[in-house]
């Protein structure tokens, strides 16, 4: 990982299970994520893509899922992963008036690499996702730019920076400054060893809600910094979550549910006007394209294994939400408006993480 100092090296220790050498969702073999920034004056705002795998995710697609906690938000693409269970493109994070742009990058992107697209085959399902960073962001503007998704699939790496980068630079979490965030989990069973891994696009809370591996973080926060404030959720929370453990689509998308129980453990109410989306693939399988003469095996766990992929899901999604507040910093954006970073507020005030 990257250098940023995180949500344990405040002492603060998430869960039973073991994390991933890296604490991050690349450290599912295979995965990379890549950002591009944009900060400058009033646009604070970026792209952060996700592969898969190193292959190409056209002709070799995923085991995929998708849940949708509240649907309060823009994403793409997950009619066709909720219906077929495969994923067959990068997943593409942006802001929420980026979405088309993001998509018609994608699309381009896909049709580069695979000349049979729209030609002797279908088209292809590009898969984005987006949140709203209007209070920092300038997001009529628009200013991402294809370019800009080209460069992000492009710079995508097993080093995960988080925090105001890609498409967290102008996200909110829990009333301070968000974005990204990840964490994984290890799962031992008599079958093998396995990796969970998520990566969240955090722009939700409120202050008051705020616990830190269930402490009140939030309330002595909220005590110390906004005295006379109103405070609202209006923002949305994008999950992005990938294994090696070999599932199928339904299985994954149990596994997918529980995301809600880390997302609730760190405080979030799932208000009307917060959009929480959840998307996961399994990389245990490689589906061909290309109609094969004999029929496919999927192999899959036994269900009386899955609770631990439960407990590992859960976990890393509340490491990673944490992860994206503590590594955040204090961004001004558009029309003055900013938010502190976590870290900043909780020295300034002495607030203590642990109990």
């Amino acid at each position: 990982m990257s250098s940023q100092k995180r949500m344990r090296d405040y002492g603060v220790n998430i869960g039973k299970l073991e994390t991933g050498q890296s604490n991050s969702i690349t450290d599912v073999a295979g995965v990379t994520v890549g950002h591009v920034t944009l900060s400058h004056n009033d646009i604070q705002t970026g792209v952060t893509a996700i592969l898969p795998h190193q292959g190409n995710l056209f002709k070799e697609k995923l085991i995929a899922s998708s849940h949708i906690i509240n649907g309060f938000g823009k994403t793409m693409g997950t009619v066709q992963i909720n219906e077929l269970g495969t994923l067959e493109t990068p997943i593409v994070l942006t802001n929420t008036l980026s979405i088309g742009t993001a998509s018609d990058a994608l699309i381009e992107y896909m049709l580069e690499h695979n000349p049979e697209i729209g030609r002797t085959t279908g088209t292809v399902n590009p898969i984005i996702g987006e949140c709203n960073d209007m209070l920092l962001n300038d997001v009529r503007a628009r200013a991402i730019t294809k370019n800009h998704v080209f460069q992000a699939l492009q710079n995508a790496t097993t080093v995960v920076e988080e925090g105001s980068v890609g498409a967290g630079r102008g996200m909110l979490c829990y009333s301070l400054k968000g974005g990204i965030g990840t964490a994984s989990r290890r799962m031992r069973m008599e079958h093998g060893d396995y990796t969970i891994g998520v990566l969240v696009l955090s722009n939700f809370g409120i202050l008051s809600d705020l616990k830190v591996n269930g402490k009140a973080v939030g309330e002595e926060l909220k005590a110390a910094i906004l005295q006379s404030r109103k405070e609202q959720d209006k923002g949305s929370i994008m999950i992005v979550v990938g294994t090696d453990l070999p599932v199928s689509e339904r299985q994954l998308n149990r596994i997918l549910k529980r995301t809600l129980t880390g997302l609730a453990r760190t405080g979030s109410m799932i208000t009307t006007g917060s959009g929480e989306v959840v998307i996961g693939f399994s990389t245990a399988t490689k589906v061909p394209h290309e109609q094969p003469s004999a029929c496919i095996s999927l192999p899959m766990i036994h269900e009386e294994d899955i609770d631990i992929a439960f407990r590992a899901v859960s976990e890393a999604t509340e490491e990673a939400v944490l992860n994206s507040l503590v590594t955040a910093t204090h961004v001004i954006g558009r029309d003055g408006n900013e938010r502190p970073a976590f870290k900043d507020v909780v020295s300034k005030h002495n607030i203590q993480l642990t109990r």
